[in-house]
């Protein structure tokens, strides 16, 4: 039995060992990425079984990732080595206030090779949530038939249907983007997203409130506004919830807080936790992720974050 299950590509991430920008850096360090790849991780360090969906290519670096995966508990069984195609990789440019660009190289993307077959139903059935981003979609085109399979897999056997709509317009057009991923929601059970995202699927600049009158009609569960160092709002049980974030001393990397703040959300709500508390737990894992560098590597475990959120003694290590 699986907590929850997510599919998408696993990438090689170089890493800059110095901030600013990329045609000066010189070094970068191997790490392991992808919005999926992360929240997967995220979940797994939480406790929770997490199972991944996706294809590597059967090179070096797929062998890697896939290991890598193995190592931090997430299940692999329906993640495979491809033949003929390269793993996919990025490399990042970090900014000293640790915001920064991604350059993605991701042509031929070892995911290309999968089919509607491969979106297994006895897999899926057995998991609790499915959580699908924009990022997969925006690969390739068929990936867009993959996605939708497993969420009607997902409806079918009563999954809650976790979305992020991660929209990476590097990807695929504005357009393109806006009309896959609303297309979408009506299958949404909880929804995770920033104001910004909002603004761009519904084409209008409004504040909170009309961005969420927008999503009314498709009557999703929760509602959840990620606003990074602000914190985070959420719309359940017909009220609004608003949760202030954590402060960070130094921000090194924001890339991978808001997978953290998914996994950590997902985390809460297989808790069944009061939203406050979903919120600040979430919120509590967004902080930590950006105080290390690294896609995932600031992931916290569950005692971190309890240590944070001040449920637990802080333990000498």
């Amino acid at each position: 039995m699986l907590d929850v299950l997510t599919i998408g590509d696993g990438m090689i991430t170089f890493n800059p060992k110095n901030t600013g920008p990329m045609r000066f850096v010189n070094e970068f360090e191997r790490k392991v990425g992808g919005a999926e790849l992360n929240f997967a991780v995220g979940c797994a360090r939480l406790g929770m079984h997490s199972g991944w969906i996706s294809r590597v290519g059967k090179d070096e670096f797929g062998k890697y990732i896939l290991n890598f995966m193995r190592g931090e508990g997430v299940d692999v069984t329906e993640a495979r080595l491809v033949e003929g195609y390269p793993t996919s990789l990025n490399f990042k440019e970090i900014r000293d206030s640790g915001e920064g660009k991604t350059f993605y190289y991701r042509e031929k993307s070892p995911t290309e090779t999968m089919t509607l077959d491969d979106i297994d139903e006895a897999y899926i059935k057995q998991a609790k949530i499915l959580h699908v981003t924009g990022v997969f979609p925006a690969i390739s085109e068929k990936n867009i038939d993959l996605i939708r399979k497993a969420i009607s897999l997902a409806k079918k056997h009563g999954l809650k249907v976790s979305f992020d709509p991660n929209i990476r317009l590097k990807l695929w057009s504005e357009e393109k983007a806006r009309d896959v991923l609303k297309s979408f929601l009506p299958d949404v059970d909880i929804l995770l997203a920033g104001i910004e995202e909002l603004s761009f699927l519904f084409e209008i600049e409004e504040e909170e409130a009309g961005l969420v009158e927008q999503l009314r009609p498709y009557e999703i569960e929760a509602i959840v506004i990620k606003k990074g160092a602000e914190g985070s709002v959420g719309y359940m049980n017909g009220q609004r919830f608003q949760v202030p974030g954590f402060p960070v001393g130094k921000v090194v990397d924001t890339v991978g807080a808001g997978d953290g703040f998914d996994a950590g959300f997902i985390y809460a709500w297989n808790q069944n936790w009061k939203p406050e508390r979903m919120l600040t737990f979430a919120n509590a894992v967004g902080a930590l992720v950006v105080s290390v560098a690294g896609d995932n590597e600031g992931l916290p475990d569950l005692d971190e974050v309890l240590e944070k959120i001040g449920e637990k003694k802080r333990v000498e290590r």
